[in-house]
């Protein structure tokens, strides 16, 4: 991903795949489906002089249902957050 590179304590998320329940054979519509609370980080900016930078590219996190900003690059969905909006890291 090195078409954006986040700054100051931002990182940039790759959302996991929103989970395709079924309930008695009907598939749910993108539209119904939860939003992804988990996702992997692709890029993280340097910190600030409050806030060190703790996350790297390539951990998996889970994060608020409302956090960060979504953009669209090159048709893939990418969310861009600071890293206090991020609720944990996944080992």
């Amino acid at each position: 991903m090195s078409k954006i590179q986040p700054l100051a304590d931002r990182v940039l998320v790759r959302p996991a795949a929103a989970e395709e329940k079924t309930v008695g054979g009907i598939i749910i519509p993108d539209s119904a489906k939860e939003k992804p609370l988990r996702g992997e980080v692709l890029a993280v900016g340097n910190g600030t002089k409050e806030e060190e930078m703790v996350l790297k590219a390539g951990d998996q996190v889970l994060y608020g249902k409302y956090a960060g900003t979504e953009l669209e690059l090159d048709g893939e969905k990418y969310l861009i957050m600071r890293q206090s909006d991020v609720l944990a890291k996944i080992q």
